[in-house]
Protein backbone atom coordinates (compact mmCIF):
# COMPACT_ATOMS: atom_id res chain seq x y z
CA UNK A 1 0.00 0.00 0.00
CA UNK A 2 1.37 3.73 -0.66
CA UNK A 3 -0.66 5.91 1.50
CA UNK A 4 -1.11 9.71 -0.34
CA UNK A 5 -2.64 12.54 1.69
CA UNK A 6 -4.10 15.30 -0.56
CA UNK A 7 -5.47 18.53 -0.22
CA UNK A 8 -9.05 19.04 -0.95
CA UNK A 9 -8.86 23.02 -1.54
CA UNK A 10 -12.05 23.47 -1.60
CA UNK A 11 -13.05 22.16 1.82
CA UNK A 12 -9.36 23.64 2.94
CA UNK A 13 -9.41 19.38 4.16
CA UNK A 14 -6.71 17.00 3.98
CA UNK A 15 -7.73 14.09 2.81
CA UNK A 16 -6.29 10.61 2.75
CA UNK A 17 -6.01 8.23 -0.20
CA UNK A 18 -4.89 4.72 -0.31
CA UNK A 19 -3.85 3.75 -3.56
CA UNK A 20 -3.76 -0.27 -4.88
CA UNK A 21 -1.54 -1.29 -7.39
CA UNK A 22 -2.26 2.16 -9.70
CA UNK A 23 -0.12 4.55 -11.26
CA UNK A 24 0.67 6.23 -7.71
CA UNK A 25 2.19 3.58 -6.13
CA UNK A 26 5.79 4.29 -7.07
CA UNK A 27 8.59 2.75 -5.27
CA UNK A 28 9.80 4.56 -2.04
CA UNK A 29 13.00 6.86 -2.49
CA UNK A 30 12.27 7.27 -6.59
CA UNK A 31 9.62 9.88 -8.26
CA UNK A 32 8.50 9.95 -11.45
CA UNK A 33 11.35 9.59 -13.36
CA UNK A 34 13.63 8.32 -11.27
CA UNK A 35 14.56 11.25 -9.34
CA UNK A 36 15.60 10.91 -6.01
CA UNK A 37 12.58 11.62 -3.93
CA UNK A 38 14.68 13.25 -1.26
CA UNK A 39 15.99 15.58 -3.44
CA UNK A 40 12.19 17.09 -3.61
CA UNK A 41 11.21 16.68 0.23
CA UNK A 42 14.25 18.25 1.70
CA UNK A 43 13.46 21.86 -0.45
CA UNK A 44 9.25 21.16 0.32
CA UNK A 45 10.48 20.55 4.46
CA UNK A 46 12.85 23.90 4.18
CA UNK A 47 10.18 26.16 2.87
CA UNK A 48 7.07 24.75 4.90
CA UNK A 49 9.43 25.16 8.10
CA UNK A 50 9.78 29.05 7.25
CA UNK A 51 6.14 29.45 7.98
CA UNK A 52 7.62 29.34 11.70
CA UNK A 53 9.58 31.21 13.97
CA UNK A 54 13.32 30.43 14.16
CA UNK A 55 13.64 28.50 17.38
CA UNK A 56 10.49 26.10 16.00
CA UNK A 57 11.55 25.36 12.85
CA UNK A 58 15.21 24.67 14.13
CA UNK A 59 13.49 22.70 17.18
CA UNK A 60 11.92 20.20 14.52
CA UNK A 61 14.70 20.31 12.42
CA UNK A 62 17.11 18.33 15.55
CA UNK A 63 14.03 16.45 16.35
CA UNK A 64 13.07 15.07 13.11
CA UNK A 65 14.56 13.94 9.65
CA UNK A 66 11.57 15.73 7.66
CA UNK A 67 8.03 16.73 8.32
CA UNK A 68 5.85 14.15 6.79
CA UNK A 69 3.30 14.84 4.06
CA UNK A 70 0.16 15.72 6.66
CA UNK A 71 2.55 18.31 7.97
CA UNK A 72 3.68 19.31 4.66
CA UNK A 73 0.13 19.95 3.69
CA UNK A 74 -1.58 20.76 6.23
CA UNK A 75 0.67 24.04 7.40
CA UNK A 76 0.34 26.02 4.68
CA UNK A 77 -3.42 25.69 5.34
CA UNK A 78 -3.19 25.99 9.01
CA UNK A 79 -1.28 29.32 8.36
CA UNK A 80 -3.27 30.75 6.34
CA UNK A 81 -6.65 30.52 8.38
CA UNK A 82 -7.93 28.16 6.57
CA UNK A 83 -10.28 25.50 8.59
CA UNK A 84 -8.30 22.29 8.60
CA UNK A 85 -9.14 18.66 8.63
CA UNK A 86 -6.10 16.26 8.85
CA UNK A 87 -7.05 12.92 8.35
CA UNK A 88 -3.95 10.35 7.49
CA UNK A 89 -2.52 6.99 8.90
CA UNK A 90 -2.06 6.67 12.58
CA UNK A 91 2.36 7.78 13.38
CA UNK A 92 1.84 10.46 10.69
CA UNK A 93 2.53 13.54 12.59
CA UNK A 94 -1.01 14.70 12.93
CA UNK A 95 -1.61 15.75 16.19
CA UNK A 96 2.20 17.30 16.51
CA UNK A 97 0.38 19.03 13.41
CA UNK A 98 -1.61 20.95 15.11
CA UNK A 99 -0.20 21.68 18.31
CA UNK A 100 3.40 22.82 16.94
CA UNK A 101 1.07 25.61 14.87
CA UNK A 102 -0.80 26.32 17.91
CA UNK A 103 2.46 26.79 19.76
CA UNK A 104 4.10 28.66 17.33
CA UNK A 105 1.47 31.19 17.89
CA UNK A 106 0.87 31.36 21.92
CA UNK A 107 4.84 31.20 22.36
CA UNK A 108 5.37 34.29 20.52
CA UNK A 109 2.49 36.79 20.49
CA UNK A 110 1.74 39.15 22.91
CA UNK A 111 -0.17 37.87 25.90
CA UNK A 112 -3.99 38.84 25.79
CA UNK A 113 -5.67 39.61 28.67
CA UNK A 114 -6.64 36.79 31.37
CA UNK A 115 -10.08 36.79 30.94
CA UNK A 116 -8.62 36.21 26.81
CA UNK A 117 -6.12 33.63 27.45
CA UNK A 118 -7.85 30.24 26.55
CA UNK A 119 -7.13 30.06 22.72
CA UNK A 120 -6.39 26.35 22.32
CA UNK A 121 -8.77 23.25 23.10
CA UNK A 122 -7.88 20.07 22.26
CA UNK A 123 -10.34 17.46 22.76
CA UNK A 124 -8.64 13.48 23.60
CA UNK A 125 -10.34 10.12 24.49
CA UNK A 126 -8.78 9.75 28.07
CA UNK A 127 -6.79 7.00 26.77
CA UNK A 128 -4.62 8.59 24.76
CA UNK A 129 -4.47 11.85 26.46
CA UNK A 130 -1.54 11.28 28.80
CA UNK A 131 0.44 10.12 25.21
CA UNK A 132 -0.45 13.03 23.33
CA UNK A 133 0.13 15.63 26.19
CA UNK A 134 3.73 14.23 26.72
CA UNK A 135 4.66 13.44 23.10
CA UNK A 136 2.71 16.30 21.41
CA UNK A 137 2.81 19.09 23.28
CA UNK A 138 5.18 18.67 26.37
CA UNK A 139 8.01 17.65 24.56
CA UNK A 140 7.91 20.52 21.84
CA UNK A 141 7.05 23.05 24.09
CA UNK A 142 10.23 22.70 26.19
CA UNK A 143 12.36 21.59 23.70
CA UNK A 144 10.95 25.11 21.34
CA UNK A 145 11.81 27.20 24.74
CA UNK A 146 15.35 25.55 25.16
CA UNK A 147 16.48 26.69 21.84
CA UNK A 148 15.07 30.61 22.17
CA UNK A 149 17.02 30.56 25.56
CA UNK A 150 20.40 29.68 23.79
CA UNK A 151 19.49 32.57 21.10
CA UNK A 152 18.52 34.85 23.38
CA UNK A 153 14.77 35.52 22.18
CA UNK A 154 12.12 35.68 24.71
CA UNK A 155 8.75 33.55 24.81
CA UNK A 156 5.87 33.22 26.29
CA UNK A 157 5.43 29.55 28.10
CA UNK A 158 1.81 28.58 27.76
CA UNK A 159 0.32 27.59 30.40
CA UNK A 160 -1.27 24.42 30.16
CA UNK A 161 -4.63 22.67 31.75
CA UNK A 162 -5.83 18.84 31.55
CA UNK A 163 -9.96 18.93 32.91
CA UNK A 164 -11.24 15.51 32.98
CA UNK A 165 -13.59 13.73 35.40
CA UNK A 166 -11.08 13.29 37.71
CA UNK A 167 -9.88 16.59 38.00
CA UNK A 168 -10.49 17.64 41.72
CA UNK A 169 -12.66 20.60 42.11
CA UNK A 170 -10.18 23.25 43.57
CA UNK A 171 -8.29 22.44 40.15
CA UNK A 172 -11.22 23.78 38.12
CA UNK A 173 -11.99 26.42 39.99
CA UNK A 174 -8.62 27.61 39.68
CA UNK A 175 -8.65 27.11 35.49
CA UNK A 176 -11.78 29.89 35.75
CA UNK A 177 -9.92 32.35 37.75
CA UNK A 178 -6.66 31.69 35.49
CA UNK A 179 -7.83 30.51 32.48
CA UNK A 180 -4.57 28.17 30.71
CA UNK A 181 -3.89 29.01 27.14
CA UNK A 182 -4.52 25.60 26.57
CA UNK A 183 -7.17 23.51 27.85
CA UNK A 184 -7.03 19.99 27.31
CA UNK A 185 -10.08 17.70 27.35
CA UNK A 186 -12.17 15.45 27.02
CA UNK A 187 -15.28 14.85 25.00
CA UNK A 188 -17.46 14.43 27.95
CA UNK A 189 -15.63 17.00 29.95
CA UNK A 190 -16.25 19.41 27.21
CA UNK A 191 -19.74 18.67 27.38
CA UNK A 192 -19.89 19.65 31.10
CA UNK A 193 -17.88 22.86 30.17
CA UNK A 194 -20.30 23.87 28.11
CA UNK A 195 -23.33 23.90 30.41
CA UNK A 196 -21.99 25.26 33.04
CA UNK A 197 -20.35 28.97 34.13
CA UNK A 198 -16.87 27.97 32.16
CA UNK A 199 -18.03 27.99 28.99
CA UNK A 200 -17.49 31.66 28.77
CA UNK A 201 -13.89 30.93 29.08
CA UNK A 202 -13.89 29.20 25.80
CA UNK A 203 -15.16 32.19 23.94
CA UNK A 204 -11.54 32.78 23.24
CA UNK A 205 -10.99 29.29 21.63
Amino acid sequence: LDAEVGVDQSFSCITHRVCRASPCARPIGTADGGTNIRSIIRPMAANVLSLFHPPVAAWFASAFAAPTRPQRQGWPAIARGDSTLILAPTGTGKTLTAFLACLDRLMFAPLPDRDARCRVLYLSPLKALAVDVEKNLRVPLEGIARVAARRGESVHVPMVAIRTGDTPAEDRARMLRHPPDILITTPESLFLLLTSNARDRLRTV
